[in-house]
């Protein structure tokens, strides 16, 4: 089985975009596993805004609390690369995320900081080794999958 790898930061429109390409078209792969990995567009100490490890961390939370992850996805888009909501607060994150999961045991979670260092490994992976430079990027199996303006995606 392949595995691919999706690199991406919620306040990315490009993110958005590549997500829903991804979605319509990864169900005619059915040999392929998909490995999502929030990553942070601008880790700290970048000073650049937006800062979204705690959205980043939401993805993790939402998995373990069961939430439905297209919801998610489609949700957090929109508010964060789309409506530019500020992720940086977690009152923010639970208005996003209200009926989509438990808000109460959400803010729970994030707040212990769970899945913080989860966050920081995947910023390691993304950018210390596996070349990414920006995002969204892809990886298949290893090799990069890069965008190519007018081309989509080439190996």
């Amino acid at each position: 089985m392949k595995r691919l790898l999706f690199f991406f930061d919620y306040e990315c429109p490009y993110c958005k975009t590549g997500y829903e390409y991804l979605m319509e078209q990864i169900g005619d792969y059915p040999d392929i596993e998909l490995e999502w990995i929030p990553v942070e567009a601008h880790p700290r100490p970048d000073n650049s805004y937006p800062h979204t490890d705690l959205a980043c961390q939401s993805y993790y939370i939402a998995c373990e609390l069961g939430a439905d992850m297209k919801a998610f996805h489609i949700a957090m888009y929109q508010a964060i690369a789309m409506e530019k909501q500020n992720a940086e607060k977690p009152e923010v994150l639970c208005r996003i995320l209200k009926g989509i999961v438990d808000t109460g045991k959400f803010r729970t979670i994030l707040g212990s900081g769970k899945y913080a260092k989860q966050v920081d490994k995947n910023n390691e992976l993304a950018y210390e080794k596996s070349g990414v430079w920006y995002v969204p990027a892809f990886r298949m199996n290893g090799k990069k999958l890069d965008a190519k303006g007018g081309l989509g995606i080439s190996p």
